[in-house]
């Protein structure tokens, strides 16, 4: 035994995450901040959906929250990106996040006032949409600024897992709010929650250090608007491992994701109540333990090939849950795609932060905010409208395996991402 426990012992730090981020003092301080506020937030994500249906019963109105959210996301992303790289972070943050809290504010105004119009709600999700997508790209360009190189990868799954932590314990407790009060009474009582847990963020913000722009390389000019976000784009355009990883994410959560049906199938499958809890939790919870047993995945050299099997992995565990008919078993195979998830959004997030130089990160985070924000609630629309023409069994299955198809005929037609290795820069891509 003595020879043994060891082994054992070096193996377990080996998968355990990696907390040495958490040692430099203005990285834990914002990743606190970013904990807190994700778990109010996972208040709202269940909220909003909740309510849509309760004032519609059609998946279909759910579904348009996923347009709500998309279109300004795909605008202000962009632009909020290349405000990041023209502007100091810290402000573009701040300023992103006010806008946030009031977004929150009106949210609990229409849930206290009775209103009840799905109009309304689409247009308060659209407000919350746009502030997300201007504070998002400063605050995931700033992870280079508050780390060192080797760790950014460490810190990257460290925000990971910390927000699916918040995205099991969140929905849960929103679940158990409606069970308990009903809607009526649980949509203010959310609403008010993430507003509140909201100002762990915004204190974090204020107590970092100023992030002015990085100086642009030579003959460049430092540009914000149309332009930069133009010089992002042709930037984009020369590195094909960024571009097909992009393109895979979309294609992954456009194609597979099923949030949108889990109102109406905990409803008629499970019964209502607290179920809806557990589908809004179940990929967070795989997520999470993903991330606690992550240490390998800073270690992984042939990470483009990885996040490929991740891809295809989540597309057919989703399609696999929604042939499930037990609750805890949809929550099980719901929770091995969020662990396959965990993985390729970690490599994705670790590949542009170290590939990218600092000047472009903005602008490209705000692609990836797009890319990671837009395509879930592209996916809402894919699944709300799959369901309302052909059955939500068909919709959430053949989702899942269309998109794992589809990630594999990506590759084949673009090898350049099975050929990445961490480190390394593939033939034809330039810094």
């Amino acid at each position: 035994m003595t020879a043994v426990t060891p082994a054992r012992s070096g193996r377990a730090r080996r998968l355990a995450i990696d907390l040495r981020p958490l040692r430099v003092p203005a990285y834990r301080r914002l990743w606190l901040g970013n904990t807190v506020a994700m778990f109010g937030f996972q208040f709202t994500a269940v909220a909003v959906p909740v309510e849509m249906y309760a004032l519609t019963r059609d998946s279909f109105w759910v579904g348009l929250l996923g347009v709500a959210g998309f279109l300004p996301l795909l605008v202000f992303g962009l632009w909020g990106g290349a405000v990041a790289d023209a502007r100091d972070r810290r402000r573009v943050l701040l300023v992103g996040s006010a806008l946030l809290w009031v977004s929150m504010l009106g949210l609990l105004g229409h849930a206290l006032s009775g209103v009840g119009s799905p109009v309304l709600l689409l247009t308060l999700v659209t407000v919350h949409s746009i502030a997300f997508a201007i504070s998002s790209p400063a605050r995931s360009a700033i992870l280079p600024r508050l780390l060192p190189p080797e760790l950014v990868p460490a810190g990257t799954t460290l925000n990971y897992t910390t927000f699916t932590a918040a995205s099991v314990v969140g929905p849960l407790a929103a679940g158990l709010i409606f069970a308990t009060f009903g809607t009526d009474t649980g949509l203010p009582i959310a609403y008010a929650a993430d507003a509140l847990l909201f100002t762990a963020l915004v204190v974090a913000t204020l107590r970092l250090p100023a992030m002015p722009p990085a100086p642009p390389a030579e003959g460049e000019a430092r540009r914000g608007g149309l332009a930069g976000i133009l010089d992002g784009f042709r930037y984009l355009a020369t590195t094909p491992v960024l571009l097909s990883s992009f393109a895979i994410d979309l294609i992954a959560m456009i194609m597979a994701m099923p949030r949108a049906l889990f109102p109406e199938v905990a409803q008629e499958r499970f019964g209502g109540g607290a179920a809806v809890g557990w589908l809004y939790s179940a990929i967070a919870i795989g997520a999470m333990l993903g991330g606690l047993t992550s240490g390998w995945i800073g270690r992984l050299r042939r990470q483009g090939l990885a996040l490929v099997v991740a891809v295809v992995g989540w597309g057919l565990a989703i399609a696999a849950a929604g042939l499930a008919r037990q609750l805890w078993l949809v929550v099980l195979l719901l929770a091995v795609a969020g662990a396959a998830d965990l993985v390729s959004a970690v490599l994705r997030q670790s590949m542009l932060l170290v590939y990218a130089p600092d000047r472009m990160r903005g602008r490209l985070q705000g692609v990836n905010t797009v890319v990671v924000a837009g395509g879930p609630r592209l996916g809402d629309l894919r699944a709300g409208a799959m369901a309302a023409g052909f059955g939500g069994g068909v919709a959430w299955v053949g989702g899942g395996l269309l998109s794992a198809g589809l990630a594999l005929l990506l590759v084949a037609c673009f090898p350049a991402l099975l050929r990445y290795r961490a480190g390394t820069v593939v033939a034809g891509d330039r810094r």
